[in-house]
């Protein structure tokens, strides 16, 4: 069975996709981009702010399932300019306590709305 995730605390999608699906114990959580839910635009700034806004956005889809990033799994970060991966790091870092989910960062060509950085995530829901 999978069930489509929604909630208003994150952007809506720009495509046909949901923002998450349930698939048994686990949550996928689509590419999301620094996009500011309550305008629809794509926060502007240094790579720090957009990576918090992403990670925020993350947050929000997990709460709407009551889970936390705690619950993440893995994560992949895609990237326009690998240059600029340890300051995304060092955000990232602030999220995960000791135990982060495994993580994959892979730099690429373009992103949808020109953003420079998209995470997506797997979360599992505890039994």
């Amino acid at each position: 069975m999978k069930k489509n995730v929604f909630t208003l605390n994150a952007p809506k999608p720009v495509g046909p996709y949901s923002q998450a699906v349930r698939a048994g114990n686990l949550l996928f959580i689509s590419g999301t981009l620094p996009i500011d839910p309550k305008t629809g635009e794509m926060v502007k700034g240094e790579i720090e702010e957009m990576t918090r806004r992403i990670l925020d956005n993350i947050s929000e889809i997990l709460k709407a399932e009551s889970l936390s990033m705690k619950n993440l799994v893995k994560v992949n970060i895609f990237l326009r300019d690998m240059a600029l991966f340890q300051r995304v790091n060092g955000v990232y870092k602030d999220y995960f306590g000791e135990n982060p989910p495994a993580r994959s960062a892979v730099g690429v060509a373009s992103l949808p709305k020109n953003a420079e950085i998209e995470i997506e995530a797997v979360a599992c829901y505890e039994d």
